[in-house]
Parts: structure tokens; sequence; C-alpha cells
């Protein structure tokens, strides 16, 4: 008899947290808290509805963004390295990596060993683990969303 009258108690509870402001109430893990947050920078694409639930919903970068990003000009800088990366947070907008590659925000390029296309992005530090790589860069490179995949990574 208890349990019927816990658990609606409980989720009613629950359901009314859900407009808390969580950054507020707990801190960034130790971890996490010397990497930079992400911010938006002018070029960056609007951010997805929350209501998004396709690769075409959480894409928002327009065409033009896309054929800017795409366009390979000339880099005076070689390879940096070579890393592995998959999917990042696909609601994050606009062209990026996260590596441990670089230690601070950079303007780069990297490109695919598999289909050898080229795509620019922003290089962001990160402080172990993998590389994670945006949506919008992904599908430039025409890569798999659910696998890992090799990139040389050229700074700028």
């Amino acid at each position: 008899m208890k349990h019927t009258i816990l658990i609606p108690l409980f989720c009613v509870g629950l359901a009314g947290c859900s407009g808390l402001d969580m950054d507020n109430l707990l801190p960034r893990p130790p971890h996490l808290q010397n990497q930079p947050r992400a911010t938006m920078t002018p070029n960056t694409p609007p951010a997805p509805p929350m209501n998004a639930t396709t690769i075409d919903d959480f894409d928002t970068a327009s065409d033009e963004d896309k054929m800017a990003a795409a366009a390979t000009a000339p880099v005076d800088t070689g390879s940096i390295g070579t890393t592995v990366a998959s999917l990042g947070d696909p609601a994050a907008p606009g062209f990026w990596m996260e590596t441990p590659l670089v230690s601070s925000d950079t303007q780069g390029r990297v490109k695919s060993k598999v289909t050898g296309r080229t795509v620019k992005v922003t290089l962001r530090p990160i402080s172990s683990g993998g590389s994670r790589i945006s949506l919008s860069a992904l599908q430039l490179l025409d890569l798999d969303l659910s696998g890992l995949h090799e990139l040389v990574v050229y700074g700028s």
C-alpha cells in the first residue's frame, strides 16, 4: 500500500523540478571546470528547436554556411595531427571539432582519410579522450553519423 502512495507522490514531486536551472544548483564537474563553455559567434547558426527529432532539424547551418565551410583555401601550416572523431553534441550548431590536439580555440580544417573531403572548422580544446565533431561538419565530410572516423587536423 505504501508503494501505491509513494510512487505517484515521487513522480509529482519530480515533475515539479522540470523548470529548475540545474547550472545554479549543481556546479560543473571538476574535469570540466577549466574547459571553455561553448559560445555563440556571429557566424554560428541558430540552435536547433527544442522539439528537434531528425537530422535535418538538428542541422541548422544554411547552404551559404555549408558552402563557406566546404571551400578549401590554401593553409599555411601543415597537419597538427591525426585523430579519431565521433559525433559531438548534435544540438550545438556550427562547424567545430573538440580535440586534444589544440590548447585554445583556433580556426582550422579537418580532412577525412576515407572520403578525402575537407571542411573548415573551429578547433576547440578538450583535456582528454577522443575528438568530437559537429553534425554539420560530419555531413559535409560525407561520413556516417554513428561511426568513428579518422581525420587529419590542420591548424591556421
